[in-house]
């Protein structure tokens, strides 16, 4: 289970927060050094690309300083960030045209009943067939392949490990539209998975 950033005893984000809208660069510093990391991650795995991400990464921490004094403390600072942060991304899509043009703001059906299916059970174990980095990179290759508005979400709860609500809220989308698009997104990455792990001695990443 990935820790949630912003859990580590001793760390006052609240109090950083407060001196560096009061202009303390030192202090803006160390939230930039506590977050960067996961910043970073959610935006390589919306964007798909590690250059994107990082300039996704500096345009975030940019927009975030010249807006502090914006920052009303209704959420959490990490929260605002990630929101700065997705918004970010899905420009970088956007100005690409590549599989963007699924919106995050488009009507969406959250009924759920829709969505039942069969899925293989994964026979022998994969644990078992491919080491634990061929399986890391089988998972990372998966997520890169869902659509954006999916991606985002699926990083927000399972990677980032935000809530239903903060994800939500980030996305500005209700708490059904959010389980919606995990439930969508889990089970698109449990069929490609299914696919990889019945297929015993080919090459893996001929089926993405």
């Amino acid at each position: 289970m990935i820790q949630r950033v912003g859990q580590t005893s001793g760390f006052d984000e609240a109090a950083l927060v407060a001196q560096a809208q009061r202009g303390d660069v030192e202090a803006f510093t160390e939230l930039v050094n506590r977050y960067e990391g996961g910043i970073f991650r959610l935006a390589r795995h919306i964007t798909q690309n590690p250059e994107d991400a990082e300039d996704v990464l500096q345009e975030t921490f940019l927009k975030a300083y010249e807006h502090l004094e914006d920052f009303q403390g209704n959420s959490k600072f990490y929260t605002w960030l990630v929101r700065i942060a997705v918004n970010q991304s899905l420009m970088k899509l956007r100005k690409r045209k590549s599989d963007a043009s699924v919106s995050l703001d488009e009507p969406f059906d959250t009924g759920e009943e829709n969505l039942a299916r069969e899925i293989a059970v994964w026979d022998p174990n994969p644990e078992l067939l491919y080491s634990r980095e061929e399986i890391r990179a089988i998972l990372e290759k998966a997520v890169e392949s869902l659509p954006p508005a999916f991606r985002a979400v699926f990083a927000l709860r399972d990677i980032e490990e935000l809530s239903t609500e903060e994800t939500a809220a980030v996305l500005n989308l209700s708490v059904p539209a959010v389980k919606s698009r995990l439930l969508r997104a889990r089970l698109r990455l449990r069929e490609k998975l299914t696919r990889y792990f019945k297929r015993k001695g080919e090459d893996l990443f001929d089926y993405l």
